[in-house]
């Protein structure tokens, strides 16, 4: 299990990592030592309550929200002070976040198109960064992100929660024992109920929303009026579709638990088929990876229709049963398919901030630090990189890189608004 290092193991793991080791009496001396400054970027439903809920961790003021839009801005900054009774200041720019040196650690839940360049930018203005899933817009960016982390040696976790729910890392711990023999396989979904976007009708922008910040990183776009707040997550151009939305929340404990990094190959089937509108991205989508070690992921997310009878988010499967993993419990099988064992799951994100912020304090090592979440992230880009290119993609298992397919590789990286190149 990931347990909280001794403080002489954490310094050494984070200066072998490169992740910034603090000076051993900490970030600073005397009572103040544990107090951290914490600015919230994007304030839609989760950027507000994570701006409510790190408020509420101990040690913590949340100094900023930031939106593009000023109204949300504004409305994230009232909740905080209604259920934590502090005021934290609603600014348009985040600039001006990143100006402020009181300011230790910067959370970014902004819209995908910004995440990585919000988080290079933070750690290059000395700023640790909690960053939403998925870490980036491709992958490219998650290369840079860990590039960045290492050069001004900040830590940098993912909002992948699940990495530091505590019965989720004893299910992996036996995985790691061998409970179900050599695991091989691990199964993973998600559904949802979403309707359709409609097609959309040029307007003008909601008059609080700075459209050209919002848009960022992006090259322009003329305003449509179903791009906001949420179904930009369906437009190529800013988001990832229901893979880089949610399922990477699975796939992320798939890896973990079969213990595997990069892909040698990705297969990709589906694509839009409950309504006809603008949405680009597939509303059903299945994808499979391959790993050196004989071992395999597979997907299926289906946006417009629930399935009964899915209590797990995980099945892995091994030689002598499985496992059954939930945010509630874990369920070991025989394999011939007979209940063995069943422990319940402890859940709550505040494991995940909680681990977030005692690594600042140096107190324990990040659950997911930013490469475990590029290594993540970077399967939901090639399930879809397959998806658009409708073939199946050879990578090399040191490090995800598409092989022998120069078109599929153009959708490494992107094309940025002049001004916005993400750099280290």
């Amino acid at each position: 299990m990931f347990q909280a290092l001794q403080r002489r193991e954490f310094l050494a793991t984070a200066s072998a990592l490169g992740v910034g080791a603090v000076a051993e009496a900490g970030p600073a001396a005397g009572a103040a030592a544990d107090k951290i400054i914490v600015a919230v970027m994007g304030c839609g439903g989760r950027g507000t309550g994570l701006a409510s809920a790190f408020q509420g961790q101990p040690g913590v003021e949340v100094a900023y929200v930031c939106d593009a839009d000023m109204a949300r801005a504004e409305r994230a900054a009232a909740s905080v002070q209604k259920a934590r009774g502090r005021n934290p200041r609603a600014v348009q720019d985040y600039h001006r976040i990143l100006e402020d040196k009181n300011v230790d650690a910067v959370v970014v839940a902004t819209c995908n198109h910004w995440h990585a360049p919000a988080t290079i930018e933070a750690v290059a203005a000395g700023k640790h960064v909690y960053v939403e899933k998925p870490c980036s817009h491709n992958p490219r960016e998650g290369e840079l992100m860990v590039q960045a982390a290492r050069k001004h040696k900040k830590l940098v976790q993912m909002g992948n929660q699940r990495r530091s729910y505590p019965g989720v890392i004893q299910a992996m711990d036996e995985l790691r024992k061998g409970v179900i023999g050599r695991t091989y396989l691990a199964q993973s979904w998600y559904q949802a109920n979403r309707g359709t976007i409609g097609r959309g009708k040029p307007t003008d922008p909601p008059k609080t929303l700075d459209y050209a910040m919002w848009q960022g990183p992006a090259p322009r776009r003329p305003f449509k009026d179903n791009y906001l707040h949420y179904t930009w997550h369906w437009f190529w151009h800013w988001g990832n579709g229901e893979l880089g939305n949610n399922g990477i929340h699975m796939l992320d404990l798939c890896r973990w638990g079969l213990g595997v990094d990069f892909p040698s190959k990705i297969t990709s089937t589906g694509n839009r088929y409950c309504f006809e509108d603008d949405q680009e991205t597939p509303d059903t989508h299945v994808v499979g990876f391959e790993f050196p070690g004989r071992k395999m992921i597979t997907w299926e997310g289906l946006s417009c229709s629930r399935q009964p009878n899915r209590p797990y988010h995980v099945l892995f499967h091994g030689e002598t049963g499985t496992l059954a993993l939930s945010d509630s419990s874990y369920t070991i099988y025989d394999q011939s398919g007979k209940q063995t064992r069943q422990e319940k799951v402890q859940a709550g994100d505040g494991f995940h901030f909680s681990n977030f912020l005692n690594s600042i304090r140096g107190k324990v090592r990040l659950n997911s630090e930013i490469e475990e979440g590029h290594k993540s992230t970077l399967l939901c880009h090639l399930g879809n990189i397959a998806h658009r290119r409708t073939r199946t993609l050879q990578t090399d298992p040191k490090n995800g890189q598409i092989q022998g397919d120069k078109d599929a590789m153009s959708l490494w990286s992107r094309e940025y608004e002049k001004g916005f190149e993400p750099r280290v």
